[in-house]
């Protein structure tokens, strides 16, 4: 059987220290490899374009631009590479912001080697990863949108099948893993996601995760 090819990470990074600690800590990790680094936004749209990453590590805070831009950038040009946060700014407003662009995990950078490097494999398969403390903001700021209808109220409103799907995509199964797992097509567990997003008021797979640990039920 063929060894899984290495998952191709660009880092973006405006601190050269942090990008040699990384550069560092994953190159220990065979399941992962840097193929680039850079500090800027000029820089991030260059690499990309030259080295077609599947991953880009990415702070928010660049010297040239915005990084939530970048992301969006990075998601309009080049549709199969992932985004992975990797910031030190936790507060709401950043965390919405960095969500809404698009990005497919946010951690901090307090998070330990083993910890990064799955992340890295669990978003390059197509999950969503939060730190447990972006969680905490997601979900306040949910709430703060939902004054006039509890969260539980449009959980109730979900069928049984979408409650389901939507329970296994906040474990962290992709489309095709939750089609295995309850036997349907991928295009049906498409269809069921996009009901149950527009049910829940949501856009992105990261708030469905959020909005899970929330009203989960309970033993």
């Amino acid at each position: 059987m063929p060894a899984t090819r290495p998952i191709r990470v660009l880092i973006v990074d405006d601190s050269e220290l942090v990008r040699l600690g990384l550069r560092t800590l994953l190159g220990a990790y065979p399941a992962v490899t840097v193929v680039g680094e850079t500090d800027s936004a000029a820089g991030a749209r260059h690499e990309l374009a030259l080295l077609s990453p599947d991953l880009v590590l990415l702070d928010l805070r660049l010297p040239d631009g915005d990084g939530c831009q970048v992301c969006r950038e990075i998601l309009r040009d080049h549709s199969t590479c992932r985004v992975l946060i990797l910031s030190s700014q936790a507060d709401a407003g950043t965390v919405s912001e960095a969500i809404t662009a698009g990005a497919h995990g946010y951690l901090l950078k307090d998070i330990n080697g083993p910890a990064l490097v799955q992340a890295i494999v669990e978003v390059a398969a197509g999950r969503t990863v939060l730190a447990p403390s972006i969680t905490t903001q997601v979900l306040a700021m949910m709430r703060n949108s939902q004054q006039q209808e509890t969260l539980r109220k449009r959980y109730d409103s979900l069928s049984g099948q979408e409650q389901r799907v939507l329970a296994l995509v906040a474990q962290g199964l992709t489309n095709k893993e939750v089609a295995s797992e309850l036997g349907l097509s991928e295009k049906t567990v498409k269809n069921y996601l996009s009901n149950l997003f527009t049910k829940l008021h949501l856009s992105r797979r990261s708030q469905a995760v959020a909005f899970y640990a929330e009203v989960k039920p309970r033993d």
